[in-house]
Protein backbone atom coordinates (compact mmCIF):
# COMPACT_ATOMS: atom_id res chain seq x y z
CA UNK A 1 0.00 0.00 0.00
CA UNK A 2 1.05 3.19 -1.12
CA UNK A 3 0.90 6.17 1.97
CA UNK A 4 1.69 9.98 1.67
CA UNK A 5 2.03 12.31 4.46
CA UNK A 6 3.33 15.88 5.40
CA UNK A 7 4.67 17.75 7.79
CA UNK A 8 5.28 21.50 7.78
CA UNK A 9 7.09 23.68 9.94
CA UNK A 10 7.63 27.17 9.48
CA UNK A 11 11.33 27.90 10.61
CA UNK A 12 10.58 31.55 10.40
CA UNK A 13 7.81 31.46 13.46
CA UNK A 14 9.63 28.55 15.15
CA UNK A 15 6.12 26.19 15.04
CA UNK A 16 4.41 24.60 13.25
CA UNK A 17 2.67 25.50 10.17
CA UNK A 18 -0.68 24.78 10.89
CA UNK A 19 -3.50 25.30 8.31
CA UNK A 20 -1.39 25.19 5.53
CA UNK A 21 -3.34 23.78 2.45
CA UNK A 22 -1.80 21.10 0.67
CA UNK A 23 -2.88 19.44 -2.60
CA UNK A 24 -2.19 16.44 -4.09
CA UNK A 25 -1.63 15.37 -8.02
CA UNK A 26 -0.16 12.65 -9.53
CA UNK A 27 0.88 13.16 -13.49
CA UNK A 28 -0.58 11.22 -16.17
CA UNK A 29 -0.40 11.41 -19.91
CA UNK A 30 -2.59 14.67 -20.17
CA UNK A 31 -1.16 16.18 -17.11
CA UNK A 32 -1.47 15.93 -13.42
CA UNK A 33 -4.90 14.80 -12.15
CA UNK A 34 -6.07 15.79 -8.77
CA UNK A 35 -5.97 12.95 -5.94
CA UNK A 36 -6.25 14.44 -2.73
CA UNK A 37 -6.15 17.72 -0.39
CA UNK A 38 -5.87 18.58 2.94
CA UNK A 39 -5.15 21.34 5.06
CA UNK A 40 -2.06 20.92 8.25
CA UNK A 41 -3.57 20.19 11.81
CA UNK A 42 -2.15 22.42 14.50
CA UNK A 43 1.08 20.18 14.82
CA UNK A 44 1.74 21.14 11.11
CA UNK A 45 0.77 17.21 9.63
CA UNK A 46 -1.21 15.57 7.42
CA UNK A 47 -1.89 12.23 8.16
CA UNK A 48 -3.42 11.48 4.42
CA UNK A 49 -3.26 13.05 1.55
CA UNK A 50 -4.27 10.08 -0.54
CA UNK A 51 -7.83 9.03 -0.12
CA UNK A 52 -8.54 5.12 -0.16
CA UNK A 53 -10.77 6.20 -2.69
CA UNK A 54 -7.58 7.18 -5.00
CA UNK A 55 -5.36 4.45 -7.23
CA UNK A 56 -2.45 3.48 -5.12
CA UNK A 57 0.03 2.97 -8.07
CA UNK A 58 4.07 4.13 -8.58
CA UNK A 59 4.35 7.38 -10.44
CA UNK A 60 5.29 11.09 -10.32
CA UNK A 61 3.54 12.47 -7.35
CA UNK A 62 2.83 16.47 -6.85
CA UNK A 63 2.62 18.41 -3.57
CA UNK A 64 1.65 21.78 -3.76
CA UNK A 65 2.08 23.60 -0.52
CA UNK A 66 -0.29 27.21 -0.91
CA UNK A 67 2.56 29.63 1.34
CA UNK A 68 0.99 32.58 -0.25
CA UNK A 69 -2.47 31.94 1.60
CA UNK A 70 -0.66 30.51 4.84
CA UNK A 71 1.88 33.82 5.33
CA UNK A 72 -1.26 35.82 4.02
CA UNK A 73 -3.56 35.10 7.10
CA UNK A 74 -0.67 35.75 9.20
CA UNK A 75 -0.61 39.36 7.54
CA UNK A 76 3.12 38.51 6.50
CA UNK A 77 4.73 38.72 3.11
CA UNK A 78 6.15 35.96 1.28
CA UNK A 79 8.20 35.86 -1.70
CA UNK A 80 6.56 32.26 -2.90
CA UNK A 81 2.79 32.23 -3.91
CA UNK A 82 3.46 28.24 -3.36
CA UNK A 83 5.54 25.48 -3.69
CA UNK A 84 5.55 22.38 -5.96
CA UNK A 85 7.58 19.22 -4.75
CA UNK A 86 7.51 16.73 -7.29
CA UNK A 87 8.42 12.82 -6.41
CA UNK A 88 8.81 9.31 -7.56
CA UNK A 89 6.88 6.71 -5.72
CA UNK A 90 8.82 3.22 -7.59
CA UNK A 91 7.55 0.88 -4.97
CA UNK A 92 4.88 0.28 -2.02
CA UNK A 93 4.84 2.41 1.18
CA UNK A 94 4.93 5.16 3.40
CA UNK A 95 6.52 8.77 1.95
CA UNK A 96 6.41 11.36 3.97
CA UNK A 97 7.44 14.93 2.77
CA UNK A 98 8.44 17.58 5.39
CA UNK A 99 8.91 21.06 4.16
CA UNK A 100 10.68 23.38 6.21
CA UNK A 101 9.06 26.88 5.75
CA UNK A 102 9.92 30.66 5.85
CA UNK A 103 8.67 33.54 3.86
CA UNK A 104 11.59 33.66 1.99
CA UNK A 105 12.46 30.23 1.51
CA UNK A 106 12.18 26.29 1.99
CA UNK A 107 13.11 23.12 2.01
CA UNK A 108 11.93 19.50 1.79
CA UNK A 109 13.83 16.07 1.79
CA UNK A 110 12.60 12.42 2.31
CA UNK A 111 11.19 11.65 5.85
CA UNK A 112 10.65 8.68 7.20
Amino acid sequence: MIRITSHVLDTARGRPAGGLAVALAMRTEGGWTDVGAAATGPDGRVTNLLPESAARTAGVYRLRFEIGDYYGRLNLPTFYPYADVVFTVEEEGHYHVPLLLSPWGYSTYRGS
